[in-house]
Order: C-alpha cells, then sequence, then structure tokens
C-alpha cells in the first residue's frame, strides 16, 4: 500500500514569526494522523529555523529547488549536498514556474534531478500541462514527454526513490481544481506510463496531485485510487487549512 503524503509548497512566502506559528501549528496534525507523511517545503532562508522546529516532530522539509551545481561561481544558488546538510528529505524539481518563470527546460529538469537524488534527496519531479495543452486534449503527451527526459537520463529505477507531482498548470493559485475524476485519470496515465517500462516501478511510486487542493476538496481528490496525496500550495500556508488537507488524506 503507498502511503498518502501531504507536502506543502511555501513559495516566496513566510517570516520567522510565521514560520513558527506553522510548525508548531501543525505538529499535533501530524502527530494526530500517522497513516499520513507531513513535509514542507520553505524558501531555503528558513531551513535551519525549519530543522530546529521538526526536531521530534514527523513533519519532514526539504527545498523548493536545487541547483545543477555542487560548488562555485553560482551566485544565489544552493547544492543539493547543502540542503542536505540542513536535514531536508526532499526537493522539488520542475515546478511549473521554475519551468516558466526561469526557463528550465525538460533536459534541465532531467539534470537537477539527477543530482538532488545522487545527494541523498528525494526528487519530487512535477509534472504538467497549461490550460491551452489541457483545452488541446494534449495532457498525457506533455507528461508522458515530461517523464521521458528524466527515464531517459537516470532510468525508470530512480523512481523507486522519487515522488511525482501532477500539477495542471491552469489549476495552480487560481482556485480552479480538476474534477478528483479528471485528476484521477490524468495520474492512471502516468502510472500506465510508468508501468510501460517497469510495472513494479510504477505501482510503488507516490504520485501527488498539486493544484488548488482545500480541505474541502482533499478528502475526494485522495479518495482516488492513484491519487496518493498532495502538492499543496496557498493552504499550506494556514494551519486551519492544511490541517484539514492532512486530515482528508487519512481518510
Amino acid at each position: 500500500m503507498r502511503q498518502h503524503l501531504v507536502m506543502g509548497n511555501w513559495k516566496l512566502n513566510g517570516t520567522k514569526a510565521s514560520v513558527e506559528a506553522l510548525i508548531k501549528g501543525l505538529t499535533p496534525a501530524a502527530a494526530a494522523h500517522p497513516s499520513v507523511q507531513v513535509a514542507v517545503c520553505p524558501p531555503v532562508i528558513f531551513l535551519g529555523l525549519v530543522e530546529q522546529l521538526t526536531a521530534g516532530t514527523k513533519i519532514a522539509y526539504g527545498a523548493q529547488n536545487a541547483d545543477l551545481h555542487e560548488s562555485g561561481a553560482f551566485t544565489g544558488e544552493n547544492a543539493p549536498s547543502m540542503l542536505k546538510a540542513f536535514g531536508c528529505t526532499y526537493s522539488l524539481v520542475g515546478h511549473s514556474e521554475r519551468r516558466t518563470l526561469h526557463a528550465e527546460t525538460d533536459d534541465v529538469v532531467a539534470a537537477k534531478y539527477e543530482v538532488i537524488q545522487k545527494a541523498g534527496l528525494v526528487p519530487v519531479l512535477c509534472i504538467g500541462e497549461t490550460l491551452a495543452q489541457f483545452e488541446a486534449g494534449t495532457t498525457n503527451t506533455v507528461v508522458e514527454t515530461q517523464l521521458k527526459a528524466v527515464i531517459d537520463r537516470c532510468g525508470i529505477a530512480s523512481f523507486e526513490n522519487a515522488v511525482v507531482a501532477y500539477e495542471p498548470v491552469w489549476a495552480i493559485g487560481t482556485g480552479k481544481t480538476a474534477t478528483p475524476e479528471i485528476a484521477q485519470s490524468v495520474h492512471a496515465h502516468i502510472r500506465q506510463y510508468l508501468a510501460g517500462f517497469d510495472a513494479a516501478v510504477a505501482a510503488k511510486v507516490q504520485i501527488l496531485y498539486g493544484g488548488s487542493v482545500t480541505g474541502a476538496t482533499a478528502a475526494d481528490l485522495f479518495g482516488q485510487p492513484d491519487i496518493d496525496g498532495g502538492l499543496v500550495g496557498g493552504a499550506s500556508l494556514k494551519v486551519d487549512d492544511f490541517s484539514q488537507i492532512i486530515a482528508g488524506a487519512a481518510k
């Protein structure tokens, strides 16, 4: 049985005070639902604080991005080994905002996935289509292409220690959410595509849904057979909302 994973992507949000309040507020919810894995991805500047605050709790954490390089003249970047040294379990890679705002191609995403994994972190590979691609009916082709770039570089076995997050770009921060049936259909296709390379790996990999998940929609989404939790944006910044989502993953 795949365990449900609920991961908060805080993006460029937070203060020292709000981070402390969030972690302290989420600790009871995480403890109350031991069947659910709970993780947060804060801005990198707060990793040291999150490391301290999560000690002794069941809340894991990760980074929102990692650089391709381990060291060198790359101002503003963070090496995967640096993230690992601060206790990170995960690192997002290929989030739609990185692909769009920072022009990260499928090849760049695959290369980052590789160095993240080699550093001992679990890459959370974000894939998904734009509204235009969704309306054109090319969703399956888009996610296959994004997955294939990683498989070609790292092999299907790499997904034994990775998470996939399907995020329809048209549902991120818009308040729009794919219906459970639409989301399940894409998740099932992702798993089927991976199974074409290795059925055992495909059966084990966690596939998260990311796209305006709320406490009200969580249970229905996570109740689908191929949806193994969520990559949560705005709602992860609010203790009550994120706690409801954690509870929804436990049902």
